[in-house]
């Protein structure tokens, strides 16, 4: 397990990272946590006082990673740019689970399950994660149909994100 203090930090334009907000996690720590690796991999641990797993930590170059901080973590640990958290973390063997309901969806689409089985496995629980962070079944259901047209069109979580804001804002004109 390693322990660190970190500054919350946000990217201004860095291509599909423009906006995200996050934590690095320098190369040295990195490395105590799964030596030798280069490539994205989940934690589990402590961020101050909410605890978290599944969370995958992502490459950056020269040896260091970020662990991003959606809206949904930054509720929870109430912390925006600029301020600092205490962290404790270590390597999460536990198999990903993929939300089973839009498993059984992908199945009757075969082109959206085909660009679904490529994504990285990252990728795969963003949409698998925010499926099932629904409150009711209604909106579980809207998700899932949204994730199914996205996925047919070849798009990214983010992309599909993107595109519904960009809706949105359409509509309110």
């Amino acid at each position: 397990m390693i322990q660190f203090i970190a500054k919350v930090e946000q990217f201004g334009a860095m291509g599909e990272k423009t906006g995200w907000t996050y934590i690095r996690i320098p190369a040295p720590l990195a490395q105590e946590l799964f030596p030798g690796n280069k490539k994205s991999f989940r934690v589990k641990g402590k961020l101050d006082h909410w605890a978290f797993e599944q969370l995958a930590l992502i490459p950056m170059g020269e040896g260091d990673f970020i662990l991003a901080l959606n809206t949904q973590i930054r509720k929870q640990i109430k912390k925006n740019k600029g301020a600092t958290l205490k962290v404790e973390m270590t390597l999460d063997t536990k198999p990903v689970a993929i939300s089973a309901d839009l498993l059984a969806c992908l199945e009757d689409e075969p082109r959206a399950r085909a660009y679904f089985d490529k994504l990285p496995g990252s990728h795969k629980l963003y949409y698998s994660r925010w499926i099932e962070s629904a409150k009711s079944d209604e909106t579980k259901s809207r998700r899932i149909a949204k994730a199914i047209t996205a996925l047919s069109k070849e798009m990214g979580y983010g992309e599909m994100l993107r595109e519904e804001k960009q809706e949105n804002d359409q509509l309110e004109r």
